[in-house]
């Protein structure tokens, strides 16, 4: 096992120009994997492997060296996902899962910390907390007998609009919405395993994130399809009249009817 997660931790040397951060990338790494608590990420990386109090300022200073990048450490990921993990296909095609999570914080002066709105039918939820709100796009691996969703990638994706502006260099797409933000995380993941499913719930299922969804695939050669529930909101509509009575403009669109329905008015 020691000499499986060497092999795979000396893939990640690439991306650190300093061979001490690359020291402490797999010290931390190594102190994440067998830490039994998770009251802080510094902290509980310090007891878990004994490390002196001294490296407690060193571990922190990491996390804002710039001797690494983010980027290219999750492209390093994913080419490692790629080439070892047992990827489940479907019709050729290899399966992403999506979803974003709430986690509530008590510090109402956080970066990105801000009222949130959780739609959950648990009583013991609240319908409203003060939290972070995280995208995440994993993987689908294993055997037949046994599926894992692997983690490729998470951020977060809400309250950070204004953080991003101070640098007008950031990637423009930080700043979208957290449904739109799902759809280009999925894509930029499918450049690397080529043509993929996404899994959304029916959350994610409106009119930007398809339209986003379009503009990547007529930009890309890539094709990233979406399974999704449709919600049972969802409204059409018929073409408006061809010939327009009465004063005023010509109606956009023509009479409404809820998809819902059709499945007991056109049921054969």
């Amino acid at each position: 096992m020691l000499k499986y997660i060497d092999s795979t931790l000396r893939k990640f040397r690439s991306c650190f120009s300093r061979e001490a951060s690359f020291h402490w990338f797999v010290i931390i790494i190594l102190g994440l994997m067998v830490r039994s608590d998770h009251l802080g990420a510094t902290t509980s990386v310090m007891r878990a492997l004994s490390l002196p109090a001294r490296c407690y300022e060193k571990c922190n200073h990491f996390f804002r060296s710039d001797a690494w990048s983010l980027e290219f450490i999750r492209l390093a990921w994913v080419q490692v996902v790629r080439h070892v993990a047992p990827l489940i296909r479907y019709n050729g095609k290899v399966v992403l899962v999506g979803d974003g999570v709430k986690q509530s914080k008590e510090a109402r002066r956080m970066p990105a910390v801000k009222k949130l709105h959780q739609e959950s039918e648990n009583n013991s939820k609240a319908a409203y907390i003060f939290g972070h709100l995280f995208g995440a796009v994993g993987i689908l691996m294993g055997t037949s007998q046994k599926w894992f969703c692997l983690p490729l990638f998470i951020n977060l994706q809400d309250g950070v609009k204004a953080i991003f502006r101070w640098n007008k260099k950031e990637d423009a797409s930080r700043q979208e919405s957290h449904v739109v933000q799902m759809i280009d995380q999925g894509f930029a993941t499918a450049k690397t395993f080529g043509n993929t499913l996404l899994l959304l719930d029916r959350y994610f299922l409106s009119i930007p994130a398809l339209k986003r969804l379009n503009e990547l695939h007529q930009s890309e050669e890539t094709q990233m399809h979406l399974v999704t529930k449709a919600k049972k909101s969802a409204v059409a509509y018929e073409h408006p009249p061809a010939k327009k009575k009465g004063r005023g403009r010509p109606r956009k669109k023509g009479k409404a009817i809820k998809l819902m329905t059709l499945f007991s008015t056109h049921a054969d």
